[in-house]
């Protein structure tokens, strides 16, 4: 009797649970591969991936009789939103040294409420580019366990960089004794730092081959890692099945970053029309934050924003806006990256309308925080796009967001894996 009940409670836990789908409705979709909006669109979503995907000229779904229905009324779905370039665990409140007055575990309690403010801005996946004590994958882990809100994070860890680099502490005098966590300064012990990252829960390695804007006592120009020690970097992120996002505002960084076999770089400011032609030939990514600057000239000073660092942002600004329309123009893979931390984390889809207005359609923004992101995470079968298989991520704009792209700036659903968000 006893192996009998122990059978059948056996039998119980091995049985699956009953799927759980949601069906949303709403009055317009659009469609980000085809680039077309399409009419009435009933989407099934079953255990948090979308099961159906039907219009109102399409075949009658197949709707489970238990299923939960969203009905979004008279708004326009697009795909979740990626941001592909965010450090979750930081806040532009806090510049130069006005940080210090907290402890260090304040860096990571702030990142809950960027995380939430992320996805009721409508970014169901972020790609975090760099955090402290790990912070980012403590996100994603509290996130999955239902203990936080917030998007679907891939996690960079630490970022790698060179002794004096941008990914170095260079705030603090040598009585501090302040570095890096993931500082290399050979092709070998940057390999090192691979692995431990990727051991810690890293999904993406991030690397500064040059010099930065917010970083002190380097220059945005500055190549700081070798090509040689930036291809050891990608040979070994790429053995371990991991993609590389590079840190590389110079001209000869970015280049050398592209020839060392990495993935996407990230701010390419300075990028030449060499570098642009390696972009294209060799299938590499730009993301371009050109939004951040309005805030950080705006509201930097007062937030403790040292001048150097302020001299550095108006002397790139321009150029990095200006090489964005040439490297879009050339047909360049663009992503879409705001380095939200530098600006605050609710207002990241504000980029969108400057992308338009340096040469974008809103179509090719929409697609660069969609289905192109998703192809740069290597996660097309994931995010990107309101598909069958995909997570259920969509978020609702008033309006069409092909004529206005601002539209976005606004959500007024946000649904994550079939469950709608709270957005107040």
């Amino acid at each position: 009797m006893r192996n009998m009940l122990l059978a059948t409670a056996a039998l119980f836990a091995a049985a699956p649970a009953a799927a759980e789908s949601v069906v949303v409705t709403a009055a317009r979709l659009l469609d980000v591969e085809k680039g077309v909006i399409l009419a009435e669109p009933v989407i099934v979503v079953t255990d948090g991936r979308i099961a159906s995907v039907v219009t109102r000229n399409g075949p009658r779904p197949n709707i489970p009789a238990e299923a939960k229905r969203v009905d979004l009324g008279d708004v326009t779905l697009v795909p979740g939103l990626i941001d592909m370039h965010v450090h979750l665990d930081s806040s532009p409140l806090y510049g130069g040294y006005t940080g210090l007055q907290f402890t260090d575990a304040f860096w990571s309690a702030i990142g809950v409420g960027n995380a939430a403010a992320m996805l009721k801005a409508g970014f169901t996946t972020v790609r975090n580019v760099g955090s402290e004590h790990y912070d980012d994958v403590a996100y994603k882990q509290a996130i999955e366990e239902g203990l936080m809100i917030g998007p679907r994070i891939v996690p960079a860890a630490h970022a790698l960089g060179a002794t004096g680099g941008h990914c170095d502490s260079t705030f603090f005098p040598p009585s501090f004794n302040q570095r890096g966590k993931a500082v290399g300064d050979s092709p070998d012990e940057l390999r090192v730092r691979v692995r431990e990252q990727r051991k810690y829960g890293a999904e993406v390695i991030k690397v500064c081959a040059t010099g930065g804007v917010f970083s002190r006592n380097t220059e945005p120009g500055q190549q700081q890692l070798s090509e040689a020690e930036l291809r050891a970097i990608a040979d070994e992120a790429h053995q371990w099945g991991l993609k590389v996002a590079a840190h590389a505002h110079g001209a000869a960084g970015i280049k050398a970053a592209i020839r060392g076999g990495i993935d996407t770089i990230e701010h390419a400011s300075l990028i030449d029309d060499e570098g642009i032609r390696l972009a294209k030939e060799r299938g590499a990514y730009l993301s371009m934050d050109i939004y951040n600057t309005e805030y950080t000239q705006a509201e930097g000073k007062k937030n403790g924003v040292l001048e150097d660092n302020l001299r550095k942002d108006r002397e790139v600004a321009q150029i990095q806006r200006d090489n964005f329309r040439k490297a879009n123009a050339a047909g360049v893979k663009m992503v879409f990256g705001t380095d939200a931390g530098v600006m605050p984390h609710k207002d990241a889809a504000k980029q969108f309308r400057v992308m338009v207005q340096y040469g974008m359609t809103p179509l090719q923004a929409i697609r660069a925080a969609t289905v192109t992101a998703a192809e740069a995470l290597g996660r097309t079968r994931d995010v990107g796009a309101i598909a069958i298989g995909r997570y259920g991520d969509m978020v609702a704009v008033q309006g069409d967001p092909l004529a206005d792209v601002a539209t976005l700036e606004k959500p007024v659903a946000v649904i994550k894996g079939g469950v709608p968000v709270k957005l107040d």
